[in-house]
């Protein structure tokens, strides 16, 4: 498993590699609570015509938090750029879903030159919903010292939507999703859990956004609910928008082959 270490920190990132000289790059970030795990249906259906990446973010998956405990979307943005930088790459597509999409918000709006095509999935570009925002303190406080089992039936919801978890693919999403969640430093993903909750908006940065942009949500999305999405599509110039039925704040993995598809035709246009 490949390692970087980039500004203190040993990102862990997945690389497929090039499938041909010079083909195009294509970087996921994951949402909170996951890692670049949540990808793998994407990466496998596109390997073949793109240099599929996906990297964890400080404190989730296998990368560890910052020394210093800092897992704000500036510095995700930054460590993206520092990761990209690392790898001799210019310009990517990049995808990112709910905190893998704010930090493509501030990428695209910050680097416009790093951006050749962006997709937001589940996401939001303003801050987190003040009734919430107690709700996912509390989440981060009893999973600092008591781990996911405690807390796992009030997350689920929010992390899946209810055809998932009454069909019988959740044994296969969810139980992996919970096993590797038991394996992540607690202290890293309490950093990363305060991250999202005291985010700062961009909503004012989206008009600075040049990329082609494709926004997706899952039409069941309680996290990130759809007219989050509607949100970011309007203001973010020529943006396109696309409600995934079935699905909630998890769509890569809830309806992999409706989001793969989505993506393809959209990659192949830019």
């Amino acid at each position: 498993m490949p390692h970087a270490n980039l500004r203190g920190i040993s990102f862990h990132h997945t690389d497929t590699g090039e499938p041909w000289p010079g083909a195009p790059t294509l970087v996921m970030g994951h949402g909170l609570l996951f890692s670049g795990w949540m990808f793998h249906p994407q990466v496998a259906a596109l390997r073949d015509r793109y240099r599929c990446i996906t990297v964890d973010w400080r404190g989730q998956g296998d990368t560890p938090a910052a020394e210093d405990g800092t897992a704000d979307m500036d510095s995700l943005t930054d460590d993206l750029v520092a990761l990209l930088d690392h790898l001799g790459l210019g310009a990517v597509h990049y995808a990112g879903l709910s905190m893998g999409g704010f930090v493509g918000m501030r990428l695209a709006a910050r680097h416009p030159e790093r951006v050749r095509s962006l997709v937001l999935l589940d996401t939001s570009a303003g801050p987190e919903d003040p009734d919430k925002v107690a709700q996912y303190r509390l989440l981060a406080r009893v999973y600092r010292w008591l781990g996911i089992g405690p807390v796992r039936g009030k997350v689920e919801p929010l992390m899946f939507g209810p055809h998932l978890l009454a069909s019988p693919r959740r044994a296969e999403v969810v139980d992996p999703w919970v096993a590797k969640l038991r394996t992540v430093d607690r202290r890293g993903m309490r950093a990363a859990i305060l991250g999202v909750t005291d985010r700062q908006p961009v909503v004012d940065e989206l008009p600075l956004i040049t990329a082609p942009t494709l926004v997706v949500v899952g039409a069941d999305d309680v996290a990130t609910p759809v007219a989050k999405a509607e949100a970011i599509a309007a203001a973010i110039p020529g943006a396109r928008l696309e409600v995934v039925p079935d699905a909630g704040h998890s769509s890569t993995v809830e309806q992999p082959e409706a989001v793969t598809r989505l993506m393809e035709s959209f990659l192949a246009d830019h």
